[in-house]
């Protein structure tokens, strides 16, 4: 079991005292009707290539204009047409949500990026010399849980399980650690399960009520919740899925997403993730210096690089997400204050590629041709690695 959502890097803490930078005039295109309809087609090009049903789109930057727009169905069963409004789940993008809950601790001097794991969960491999920094950095050398062949069979046995964050954890730690903590950069949901259990632990509160009281409410969030069960508000896209037993494509709209839990559960939509864009890239919860250490963003790959739960590609800050039938991008130029978010209802790679980085890819071409949203492609030989939830 794979992780998909392997993005790369981070950027910038509470209200800043220094204004941001004035957008630049070559640092993004004029959303006129020519280029809008060069948009239009882009979008409906990479739908075609990697076979999405439905995605929407939201992109702006200050005196260039707004682009939104959504294409395809919702749900493919009655031809209901993809719109703007509707919830969709967003997969590793929850992983934003839980590092800022822990940094706005660090904040607080309740807990230190450098404090060890051991000191507030038991039994970590090496927990006492993985630094919460280490986790958040994706640095700590621990399995990943979704990539144990035992989970894989659990979860795609019964969809609709729920898993505990303890159950998740022993999956990852019946393996020996990769690598030794600080080695080498390894996207794990691992690293993200601990670090919500962390916040619990300080908080006193479950992880789901701290982020909305302390993240989701103050970033002005009214369509955003980290559920505890299967439940979906209504509207919602419907989500499509060859991550199943069998290999065939299931509607895994109703799926239980605990098992992402920390990691991946997360609920929003195409206007509350626009202004998450800006939120978590500028820092407006954090204080300047403790988003500063977010956004420092050892480089990963050529031209990305990923920080505090948060990554840089080519100068766009944020995170995308792909979990069984959904995956998003939520990213933020600073040079430019530009928000681009998108948002569709399958995670079946093209290629072993993501969709979500196709149309980032392709979006950004036009719009940011200096900013080009580019994650490095499997080599053409190698075939895909098992199927497996991904966050």
């Amino acid at each position: 079991m794979t992780d998909p959502a392997a993005p790369v890097a981070a950027f910038t803490g509470q209200p800043s005292p220094t204004p941001p930078p004035a957008p630049s005039d070559t640092e993004f295109a004029e959303l006129t009707p020519a280029v809008t309809a060069k948009l239009d087609a882009a979008v409906q090009r990479v739908m075609r290539q990697a076979n999405v049903p439905g995605v929407m789109v939201a992109l702006s930057a200050p005196g260039k204009g707004t682009y939104i727009r959504s294409f395809g169905v919702a749900d493919k069963a009655t031809g209901a047409p993809m719109n703007p409004g509707l919830y969709m789940r967003i997969g590793s993008e929850t992983k934003t949500f839980t590092v800022t809950a822990l940094l706005e601790l660090v904040d607080e001097d309740e807990v230190g990026l450098d404090d060890t794991i051991d000191k507030y969960v038991d039994g970590v491999p090496n927990g006492d010399k993985i630094t919460l920094r280490q986790l958040a950095g994706m640095r700590s050398g621990l399995f990943n849980y979704t990539a144990d062949e035992d989970f894989f069979d659990a979860f795609t046995s019964d969809p609709d399980q729920p898993f505990t964050p303890e159950q998740l954890l022993a999956y990852s730690f019946k393996h020996p650690v990769n690598f030794q903590p600080g080695e080498e950069f390894e996207y794990s949901n691992t690293n993200t399960i601990l670090l919500g259990l962390v916040v619990e632990k300080v908080s006193g509160m479950p992880l789901d009520e701290y982020i909305d009281e302390n993240v989701v409410q103050p970033a002005g969030l009214r369509h955003t919740l980290f559920p505890t069960d299967a439940a979906f508000p209504s509207p919602h896209a419907h989500g499509y899925t060859n991550q199943t037993a069998s290999g065939d494509v299931e509607d895994a709209t109703d799926w239980n997403p605990s098992w992402g839990w920390a990691a991946g559960a997360m609920i929003s939509n195409l206007q509350d993730m626009r202004t998450w864009a800006r939120v978590v890239a500028t820092g407006t919860l954090l204080s300047p210096e403790t988003q500063a250490e977010r956004l420092e963003a050892p480089q990963t790959v050529p031209g990305s690089g990923y920080g505090l739960g948060i990554f840089d590609v080519q100068g766009w800050i944020g995170h995308n997400g792909s979990l069984p039938g959904y995956e998003s991008l939520t990213v933020y130029l600073p040079e430019a204050q530009a928000t681009l978010v998108v948002l569709l209802n399958t995670d079946i790679l093209d290629e072993g590629v993501e969709p979500s980085t196709l149309f980032g890819e392709a979006i950004t071409r036009i719009v940011t041709p200096d900013h080009v949203f580019d994650l490095p492609r499997p080599p053409a030989s190698a075939s895909p690695t098992p199927a497996s939830p991904s966050s």
